[in-house]
């Protein structure tokens, strides 16, 4: 279950913004689930969580980079 890496400066706020929030539900789902009975592979929630991490530093930095590039 080999997932490519998929780079967030590519896309669009808008896209990073609707797959944050697709990888959002989905790591409540899976914790709820991970509480009830165990994961075949609990690692998945820690990929998870540091890719919602991820996207989340990139919109950051790009709010940042735009109260820049008004002033």
């Amino acid at each position: 279950m080999a997932k490519k890496k998929q780079n967030l400066s590519e896309l669009t706020t808008v896209e990073v913004v609707d797959k944050l929030k697709e990888d959002s539900a989905h790591y409540t789902k899976m914790k709820f689930n991970h509480v009830v009975t165990a994961l075949e592979n609990p690692m998945t929630l820690r990929r998870l969580r540091r890719d919602i991490a991820r996207m989340k530093t990139e919109l950051k930095k790009r709010a940042t980079e735009s109260q820049n590039t008004k002033k």
